[in-house]
């Protein structure tokens, strides 16, 4: 299963830095989770107008290749002046709405402070039902004392979360093949 994790920002380090210790409990699962990188730096992004998407730039063709290709998604974000990054909502606002359907999200999330993680709820959260994501319930949310001066997160129980959301995102992995088979052999 090919797990798309999406560093949902083109600045900062610290959505990085969660994403890689993610990746580290994928890694000690054991599970056949096989992790490919987004991140959006990496691209030129344009803005979303309404024009068919064989009309963007490589890049943001790529981009949209890889989000309809993957069984899933660990989703990275920091939240800025209460929202989400502008670059990961033009990055939704370009996929057709089955691209992610009925495919497992985890959310990992981090700002300034502790009352920045209602943005989860109440912004990200409903454009993943739009797109009927099987969004696992454990998302994890990061402030800036969770981490060090290097970006390594120093809080015990962000680690546990963590592993817990690996964990649960495994069985959304499960789960989804069923469904994804059972859509298959409806139509």
């Amino acid at each position: 299963m090919k797990v798309l994790f999406v560093d949902g920002t083109i600045i900062g380090n610290k959505t990085g830095a969660v994403l890689d210790t993610v990746e580290t409990y994928v890694k000690e699962s054991g599970s056949a989770i096989e992790v490919e990188r987004m991140n959006f730096a990496d691209y030129e992004h344009q803005f979303v107008d309404g024009r068919p998407s064989a009309q963007y730039n490589a890049d943001m063709q790529r981009l949209i290749k890889k989000f309809e290709e993957a069984d899933g998604y660990i989703i990275a974000t920091p939240i800025f002046q209460g929202s989400i990054p502008g670059v990961l909502k033009n990055a939704f606002d370009m996929l057709h709405p089955h691209a992610m359907r009925y495919k497992p999200v985890s959310i990992v999330a981090n700002g300034g402070t502790y009352q920045h993680h209602l943005v989860v709820e109440n912004q990200l959260k409903p454009i993943l039902d739009y797109f009927r994501c099987l969004v696992t319930p454990n998302y994890v949310y990061t402030h800036a004392g969770h981490f060090d001066q290097d970006n390594r997160i120093i809080d015990e129980d962000v680690h546990n979360r963590l592993r817990e959301l690996v964990r649960v995102f495994e069985k959304y992995t499960e789960m989804s093949k069923g469904l994804a088979n059972d859509m298959l052999d409806e139509k």
